[in-house]
């Protein structure tokens, strides 16, 4: 008996001293300094880390800290990634509403915070609980969260579900639609009806963040499969008369897939638009096909501020592309935003994702971001349009290069 108590202490105190090695190794991931990298491209500044990892998850979500259930001090919750993250300034705070992935596949959502915006981002007590409705979701992801003028704060995200039409032994066959959750308090959400269109699949559907002619203003994107969207596609918009049975009876595209531009095969709106006295202004993801796979990029437009399905500003090519370390990981050569922050200095965070890994932070400003959706010149969409441009500018140029 006294050889067991003894293998039982010593047990224990393997199993301590290892949860404070990790927690100690978490608080230096937590707690490191950003820092901008040099030379960035005038436009907005990169920053060194990735602002959130799988490791920023808190570890008693993934470590049973008993050492007599878990006497090797295993991970048994253990999570993939985290990426595709929603955001929300409040009372000061940056906010994001994560994506995390489990390493069982299964999504959900958790808020993490910072005072900054670029570092120091630790997550809430708990992930979000969201309710199901009666056909209950398989996976959950992608939320963007809009205050809207309306009091509440929505969370959109894509519900996915098994097909019922998939042929019988067929398990890879997939539906999306938009789930719908509204809070006061970002930590008690009530779950909506699902969103209804009459366009086949939706993904990528964001809340306009203010009224549009007594209705409430969404940005779509139909798609004829899961993955694929066939004969749909673009960017979408539609207004319904309630989010509490939200319904759009008719789409118009705003933003459609052009034959060999950044968003040939698809495209869809990233985070709510923000607002600026010359439009809103819209972040968008853009997919072409390359030999290696699929490539996203993000790009900006500028619609106007009494009808946002009109484009006033449409600049050419991506506005970011992944880089460096951000081309590798589940899904290789993926930058991907579906939420951004303006502060009450007019500073602009956008946090994008990596190749569905990790979460990542630029920085810009409002005039900033305004000068270049203005001033970029639109894709002239032929290689001859472009090489006149560029020679435009060196004759541009030449005045203050003598």
């Amino acid at each position: 008996m006294k050889e067991d108590n003894q293998k039982k202490s010593s047990k224990v105190k393997e199993n301590k001293q290892r949860f404070l090695a990790v927690q100690a190794d978490q608080a230096e991931l937590i707690h490191r300094p950003n820092s901008k990298l040099p030379l960035g491209n005038g436009i907005y500044e990169r920053y060194r880390n990735p602002v959130i990892t799988a490791n920023h998850i808190p570890i008693n979500w993934r470590y049973d800290l008993n050492p007599e259930s878990n006497p090797y001090f295993m991970e048994r919750l253990g999570v993939n990634a985290t990426f595709n993250a929603g955001a929300i300034y409040k009372d000061g705070k940056y906010l994001l509403a994560v994506r995390v992935e489990g390493v069982d596949r299964k999504s959900y959502f958790a808020i993490a915070e910072s005072p900054n915006g670029i570092d120091n981002f630790q997550f809430w007590e708990h992930p979000m609980v969201v309710p199901e409705t009666d056909n209950p979701d398989t996976n959950i992801y992608d939320i963007r969260l809009t205050e809207h003028e309306d009091g509440w704060v929505y969370g959109l995200f894509c519900t996915e579900r098994k097909d019922p039409n998939a042929p019988a032994g067929d398990t890879s066959i997939a539906e999306a639609q938009c789930g719908i959750i509204r809070s006061k308090n970002l930590i008690d959400w009530e779950r909506l009806p699902d969103l209804i269109t009459y366009s086949g699949q939706q993904r990528n559907v964001v809340l306009h963040p203010e009224f549009i002619d007594g209705k409430y203003g969404l940005y779509t994107r139909p798609q004829d499969g899961f993955i694929s969207v066939g004969s749909g596609g673009g960017i979408g918009w539609g207004t319904t008369d309630s989010m509490e049975n939200a319904q759009i009876k008719k789409e118009v595209i705003v933003d459609n897939k052009v034959y060999h531009t950044i968003k040939e095969l698809k495209n869809g709106q990233g985070p709510p638009p923000l607002k600026t006295a010359d439009g809103w202004l819209n972040l968008a993801h853009g997919v072409r096909n390359t030999a290696a796979g699929l490539r996203y990029v993000l790009y900006l437009f500028m619609t106007a501020l009494d009808d946002p399905s009109k484009i006033l500003y449409n600049p050419g090519g991506y506005f970011m592309a992944p880089e460096g370390i951000e081309r590798i990981g589940d899904v290789s050569n993926v930058v991907f935003s579906n939420g951004w922050i303006v502060n009450d200095q007019d500073e602009v965070f956008i946090y994008y994702a990596s190749s569905d890994s990790r979460m990542h932070v630029a920085t810009s400003s409002l005039n900033c971001l305004v000068d270049y959706v203005k001033n970029t010149p639109s894709d002239g969409l032929r290689s001859s349009s472009s090489v006149k441009k560029i020679n435009d500018l060196i004759h541009k140029n030449k005045q203050w290069l003598s």
